[in-house]
């Protein structure tokens, strides 16, 4: 999984830039380091940097891992610095388990929760309730995890989202071109390509969208399939063919890509895929594809690293990367734009712990705050203030 992400942070002046801009930032906000954060993250190479940054405002009382998205030169660097824990979605459904293990690592003391994907959503309220101590908050970093939250009802505690920040948009655009990369190089391995056939995505969000646009980019024949009717109609005024049929789409389909958050295809959709078809996602396989009824009917045979043959009868088609987020395989590199996005996160931490944010409810960083992080950011990035040598 290691790549452009490492790159980036493994040369002495990258990491200098990047840990200036994270001391920037820390510096607009006071710190509690008698606040505890929980840290639900991806463990990618860029995370080391997030969390020394966040261990500046608060202490980090653990770090748990997205399974599916751990370097292990990452998980080994991160674990040598902080406490790591093994996240489980269904274990994290169970109330009195993930009471437990707060309880466990934080009990009696003012916390943050840090999610990506809405791990914490179903037990929330029951936690919030509950706990020795005082849960500040919450601070979710997707589009999928904010959906969640919503669904459980009115938070009881403040739940900020970062998922439709403007800062967040750079991220989306670069993490389209990313899956498209990574499939097209799947493809490739395999002996295929994109050309010739046509792609459906499934979902016209903010990255089914950019997916959309950098197939249609490369030449590629691209279909999509859309259940919000406002989202649909976007994507035919961006001149896209929009299916009003799942079925139709999948029947014509060489390669899908997922793009949804919220079970793209389940039962009989695999069945209905056209045969040697190839399926990718943007984020989880329990997030993006119900693969229930495949693992029971198929027989699946590992064609190599991150393709998998699934068959049944005479029926066939391929899923990449195991169903999970397809650019996990090359880092998910988006460069240093990431950055903006985990500076929204601190700032958000900043606002629970320093006691400005107390409100139960959905909520979202000002613009005047994200303002400061992009300034931020461009002095770091952006070239400003250097002289040639």
């Amino acid at each position: 999984m290691q790549g452009a992400n490492a790159a980036l942070s493994s040369e002495p002046a990258a990491r200098k830039r990047i840990e200036g801009y994270f001391r920037s930032v820390g510096l607009h906000f006071s710190a509690r380091p008698d606040v505890a954060a929980m840290v639900v993250t991806h463990m990618l190479p860029d995370r080391p940097y997030f969390l020394d940054g966040l261990a500046g405002l608060t202490s980090v009382g653990a770090v748990l891992p997205k399974p599916r998205s751990c370097d292990a030169a990452t998980m080994e660097a991160i674990a040598s610095r902080y406490r790591c824990d093994s996240l489980d979605r269904e274990r994290f459904l169970d109330r009195s388990l993930v009471l437990d293990y707060l309880e466990s690592r934080v009990g009696g003391r003012d916390v943050v929760l840090l999610d990506i994907g809405g791990y914490f959503a179903p037990t929330l309220r029951y936690v919030v309730g509950r706990f020795s101590g005082h849960i500040l908050g919450v601070v979710e970093d997707t589009e999928n995890g904010y959906q969640k939250y919503v669904a459980a009802g009115k938070p009881p505690c403040p739940v900020v989202s970062v998922a439709r920040s403007p800062l967040k948009l750079p991220e989306d655009y670069l993490v389209g071109q990313s899956i498209v990369f990574s499939t097209e190089s799947l493809l490739r391995l395999h002996g295929d390509i994109l050309h010739g056939g046509e792609t459906c995505v499934i979902g016209y969000g903010k990255i089914g969208r950019s997916v959309a646009n950098t197939l249609r980019a490369k030449s590629v024949r691209t279909t999509v399939y859309e259940t919000d009717p406002v989202r649909a109609v976007e994507a035919m005024s961006h001149g896209f063919s929009v299916s009003g049929s799942k079925a139709a789409a999948l029947r014509r389909a060489h390669l899908v890509v997922c793009a949804t958050g919220q079970r793209a295809l389940v039962g009989d959709d695999f069945a209905r895929l056209r045969p040697g078809a190839y399926v990718a996602s943007v984020t989880s396989s329990d997030d993006e594809l119900d693969l229930t009824n495949v693992v029971l009917s198929y027989e699946e045979r590992i064609l190599g690293p991150h393709v998998t043959r699934l068959s049944a009868g005479g029926h066939y088609f391929y899923l990449l990367n195991h169903g999970n987020a397809v650019n996990f395989v090359h880092g998910a590199a988006v460069g240093p734009f990431i950055f903006l996005v985990q500076g929204e996160i601190l700032a958000a931490v900043a606002l629970l712990t320093s006691g400005h944010l107390i409100e139960p409810g959905l909520h979202q960083v000002n613009r005047q705050i994200r303002e400061t992080i992009a300034r931020d950011w461009l002095n770091a990035f952006n070239g400003e203030g250097e002289t040639d040598q």
